[in-house]
């Protein structure tokens, strides 16, 4: 156990020592290896080898809607102690008297199958893994002109413990390759990338060889380097499946975390049953499913992971609730509780989010589309969930004429508002993809997937020039 039941006692009933209704220790342990290498034309070089260890505690009380939160890598009895007793003092309620509470162990099934941990693995394997991969990319073409590339591998340990008498933990173990193709023509370069990742072992390169993880990042850059940039308008857009999914997951999904719902910071704040989308949009958020990078057994505050239907047909269904904002709001938690590490607060967060396949071919979406884009590959955006407004930049980008793909353009952008959008997919194709992403936000950076078949925007403002 990552701590004693006397330490976490000492944590529980010192936060609550001065009034405070729930009690909750999380405390982690966590290993992270990463190996960074660079290859520019025959030299290859490892430019680091890290591994790092995460430890501590997160302490936090509530009484009523006000909540405390300290965290320590000090696990010493005083170390808890006084982190403890700062919870403590934030809070004070003389009319309530000590809670009393017994623990008890609850073992978590487990829903990842995990064949070759990565921790008994030595580095000369993984450093051959990301060669192979480098040396595939740098192999395309003689305009590859350097390669980047990184492994990583996580494991991490929780244990989360409440005044309710929870005690839970549990161990996730991800396996992530990224790497990035400089493609050089003529004075300009372009960047591929491709960075799957998963909630398995080193197995996973049974499924994404490092040769086509290399092989798809330099092709990426070679389509680019050669494309002329992207006109400005509004257009219809059809969006590839897999990473095409972060259009979803930054224009809404974040705007139907509790986290911004509970205090009405969120445009679809108060719209449970209400029609918000086209009826052939159904979102789905869940953190059951096996090995994918965005699953874990339970949240960060103890909860089981959920497989949430975000929105049905366009209509709100729920929201992704975590503990503390469920009592703002009068709801349970759904298991969306979620924190970068110890030293972070946790909150309402997405873990595998996607819209759902629909019943729309492929071949229809795009000859549907007179003149358009279609993203075969998304990068990364920015939300406001309050308004809704995103931007996104598309990594991979051709236009569409008279229904048909025709060249690769770059420099292309999608700006609108989530409501919007989400109104605006009025096609959905029947193949399902998801990708792979780090979320930032307030409670820190933690890995999620997104995910859609092939999907049309009726009408969208393209940047470009």
């Amino acid at each position: 156990m990552l701590l004693s039941k006397e330490k976490i006692y000492l944590a529980l009933n010192t936060a609550l020592s001065t009034g405070a209704d729930f009690a909750e220790v999380f405390v982690e342990r966590s290993l992270y290896k990463t190996i960074k290498m660079i290859q520019k034309g025959q030299s290859t070089n490892i430019d680091n080898i890290t591994d790092s260890v995460i430890s501590g505690i997160g302490i936090r009380a509530y009484c009523g809607l006000k909540s405390s939160y300290s965290s320590t890598s000090d696990l010493s009895y005083d170390g808890i102690r006084r982190c403890a007793r700062s919870v403590a003092s934030s809070i004070s309620d003389a009319n309530r008297s000590v809670m009393d509470f017994e623990l008890k162990e609850r073992i978590n099934p487990n829903i990842h199958s995990i064949q070759i941990v990565p921790s008994g693995i030595r580095n000369i394997v993984k450093i051959d893994l990301l060669k192979s991969a480098l040396s595939t990319a740098s192999s395309r073409s003689e305009n590859i002109t350097q390669v980047m590339g990184t492994y990583l591998d996580v494991d991490r340990s929780i244990l989360v413990a409440n005044s309710e008498g929870l005690l839970t933990t549990d161990r996730q173990i991800r396996v992530r390759m990224a790497v990035n193709a400089v493609a050089s023509l003529n004075g300009e370069s372009q960047t591929g990338t491709c960075s799957p990742g998963r909630s398995m072992g080193l197995e996973m390169f049974d499924i994404f060889t490092p040769e086509s993880i290399g092989s798809e990042a330099a092709r990426s850059a070679l389509v680019k380097i050669s494309a002329p940039y992207c006109k400005s308008g509004v257009y219809p857009v059809a969006i590839e499946n897999g990473f095409g999914g972060v259009i979803f997951h930054e224009s809404t999904g974040h705007s139907l975390e509790a986290s911004a719902v509970a205090y009405n910071n969120s445009e679809f704040a108060g719209k449970i049953g209400q029609k918000i989308a086209n009826s052939k949009v159904t979102a789905i958020d869940d953190g059951t499913i096996p090995n994918a990078w965005g699953s874990v057994n339970i949240d960060d505050e103890g909860t089981p992971t959920q497989r949430k239907v975000l929105i049905e047909n366009g209509v709100l269904k729920r929201y992704m609730v975590d503990r503390f904002n469920g009592r703002r709001m009068n709801m349970p938690s759904s298991g969306s509780s979620r924190r970068q590490d110890f030293s972070f607060c946790p909150t309402s967060r997405m873990t595998n989010t996607f819209i759902a396949a629909g019943d729309d071919e492929d071949e229809d979406i795009i000859s549907s589309i007179e003149k358009g884009i279609y993203a075969r590959k998304m990068g990364g955006g920015s939300v406001n969930p309050m308004t809704g407004a995103f931007n996104f930049a598309v990594d991979e980008a051709y236009m569409i004429e008279n229904g048909k793909i025709t060249y690769p353009v770059r420099g292309c952008s999608l700006i609108g508002k989530g409501s919007e959008v989400i109104q605006n997919i009025d096609m959905v194709g029947k193949h399902l993809l998801t990708g792979q992403g780090m979320c930032g936000s307030s409670a820190g950076s933690i890995p999620t997937d997104v995910g859609q078949p092939l999907i049309r925007v009726s009408q969208i403002t393209v940047g470009g020039r």
